[in-house]
């Protein structure tokens, strides 16, 4: 009879490790510990007092603290923990420069913010606009058109979705704008509303936002005629009533030429995404060079009746800041678009790598070749804890799809074998081997599924960016389509790269 091979667990294989620091029977001492963290971690700044914090930390035996060693438990307690996070836990708060000028960030952007479904029947809902904020998104789209009794209303218009009060939306806004983030808030406003409704819109904004809302230029701006920084202030900013337009006024694409030409440094330009696919495909160079000027809007095409949503990482490849996703509609496009807006503390705002800021000649998202440093990546799947069970209690056959997600010629996934029949604790010790181009733009997504005969099943993925990943022994967290917690479902992996 042939025996089933027996998958050792996360602990037994984190209890190996800590043998090769340890002698037989004897506690990790803290000049063993720190060999482990310069070592295993790659955490070349560690030092003896950041050891020693670790044993404090983690440690709850009194006897191996005052000797100011670790026991296994210790030692398991610390790669359990955020130390031992994935994520780099210093880009879990805001580190970056937020002095730029605004066109040099990627800002998280909501499109149709109202809705909760699709753009047919899907119900509105100023609680949209709640969970769009508390997700830390700083561009909130309100499509508006005249409402009975002279009171402006939400929909999306010439379909059946549900109607709500302009008014409600922006009292929803004035409460939770700054719940999350500090940073400013831009309403783009889809304006189909007359003229006397323009004025009870532009009442609402005044009298509700207050303080909070920008109706003048800042004069304390870097430079002259160049947008304002994040850090400027705390404020809402409407994109397209005209009074009450400062910074982010739409105004028609025609051309880049036309736009090098004739486009202030105050105007920005939205396009479908249809439109600014051709752009990326024909003429990368200058959309890239527009986007170091200009705040430049993408939205999802008409047709995308279900709110479906495209890849936002074309557009970002590009320098776009303004990509704007159904938030309401799962998958790909919105794990791409929470792993990158997690970097910077979760504020909303990421600053542009420095060759889509600047035209350093260095970058073009077509192509194959770039005068960048490539980063070589070697990343081992080790093991998996507490994958959810299939609603049957049937055991399952899991595996994991790493996904690199880039310019084109970054763009690839690849998978380890599965585990029969084992969701519990499944044991892989997959390595794979990657050359990524650009780094700076590259997005890693881990992807846990069931293999179901010829197809698979989603369990739960994590995406985060390349440079936001720590090296060494780390645990992934697992989180659901809808970007919940699947804890205490995670990954064990090993990272290296330079």
């Amino acid at each position: 009879m042939k025996k089933t091979k027996v998958s050792p667990s996360r602990r037994v294989y984190i209890q190996n490790i800590y043998r090769c620091y340890t002698s037989e029977g004897s506690t990790m001492p803290a000049s063993a510990l720190l060999r482990f963290l310069h070592i295993e971690q790659m955490e070349k700044a560690a030092s003896q007092e950041t050891a020693e914090g670790l044993i404090d930390r983690y440690e709850i035996d009194q006897t191996a603290r005052a000797s100011r060693t670790m026991t296994f438990d210790g030692f398991y307690r610390y790669m359990e923990s955020k130390d031992c996070h994935v994520f780099d836990q210093t880009h879990a708060s805001v580190y970056q420069d937020m002095e730029q000028p605004l066109c040099h960030y990627y800002i998280s952007s909501s499109h149709n913010t109202y809705l909760t479904g699709n753009q047919l029947v899907g119900r509105s809902t100023q609680d949209s606009y709640v969970s769009a904020l508390r997700r830390a998104c700083r561009c909130l789209e309100i499509d508006c058109w005249d409402g009975p009794g002279g009171e402006p209303i939400v929909y999306h218009g010439h379909t059946l979705t549900s109607k709500i009060f302009f008014k409600d939306i922006i009292l929803s806004i004035e409460q939770h704008a700054f719940e999350v983030s500090p940073y400013p808030v831009i309403l783009s406003l889809e304006n189909h509303c007359t003229h006397g409704q323009q004025e009870v819109i532009a009442q609402h904004l005044i009298s509700i936002l207050g303080d909070k809302l920008l109706v003048s230029g800042l004069v304390h701006n870097t430079q002259p005629g160049q947008l304002p920084s994040p850090e400027d202030k705390a404020v809402v900013v409407a994109e397209k009533l005209s009074n009450l337009v400062v910074y982010t006024k739409s105004v028609k694409f025609h051309n880049f030429a036309h736009s090098r030409e004739h486009q202030r440094y105050f105007e920005n330009t939205s396009l479908g995404e249809k439109k600014a696919r051709k752009l990326a495909k024909a003429s990368a160079l200058e959309f890239l060079q527009h986007n170091m000027m200009f705040i430049t809007r993408i939205y999802p095409a008409g047709s995308r009746t279900l709110s479906s949503n495209y890849n936002p990482q074309e557009f970002w490849n590009v320098g776009s800041q303004l990509v704007a996703l159904n938030f309401q509609s799962l998958g790909l496009p919105m794990d791409l678009n929470n792993g990158l807006f997690q970097d910077n503390g979760g504020c909303g705002y990421v600053l542009k790598p420095n060759f889509l800021r600047m035209d350093l000649g260095v970058f073009n998202p077509n192509s194959y070749r770039y005068n960048l440093k490539p980063a070589h990546l070697l990343l081992k799947v080790v093991s998996g804890s507490n994958l959810p069970a299939s609603r049957s209690g049937k055991a399952l056959d899991p595996f994991i799809r790493l996904e690199i997600h880039g310019p084109n010629s970054d763009c690839t996934s690849r998978d380890t074998d599965t585990v029969r029949r084992n969701s519990l604790n499944p044991h892989w010790d997959t390595a794979m081997n990657f050359t990524i181009s650009v780094p700076d733009l590259c997005l890693i997504r881990f992807s846990a599924r069931y293999q179901t005969g010829l197809t698979s099943e989603f369990i739960g993925q994590y995406t985060l960016p390349l440079i936001s990943m720590k090296k060494g022994y780390r645990w992934v967290p697992l989180l659901t389509r809808e970007g919940y917690s699947l804890d205490p479902a995670s990954l064990f992996v090993f990272v290296w790269y330079y």
